[in-house]
């Protein structure tokens, strides 16, 4: 069995809506490290809600991270012999 772990830290860096996200994937010893970032900008118009924020924050960071697994399996597949 193989178990891979994703670890997303969020940071709201000042006051002003802003919210950024980390995403990395550990996948156990000899594997490329993969990471992954998304943000999120709450508008003057939006009520000041932080967990929204969080939540497309990590969740952009997460479809990047996705989006870069798959980069690297089809990188991997070039390499591989046919």
């Amino acid at each position: 069995m193989t178990h891979w772990s994703v670890d997303v830290t969020i940071d709201e860096p000042d006051d002003q809506g802003h919210t950024r996200a980390a995403a990395r994937l550990v996948s156990g010893a000899g594997a490329p490290r993969l990471d992954a970032a998304g943000e999120a900008l709450r508008t003057r118009f939006d009520e000041d809600v932080p967990e929204i924020g969080a939540e497309l924050a990590a969740g952009r960071a997460l479809i990047a991270l996705g989006q870069r697994l798959l980069a690297q399996a089809d990188a991997d597949l070039e390499r591989s012999p046919a």
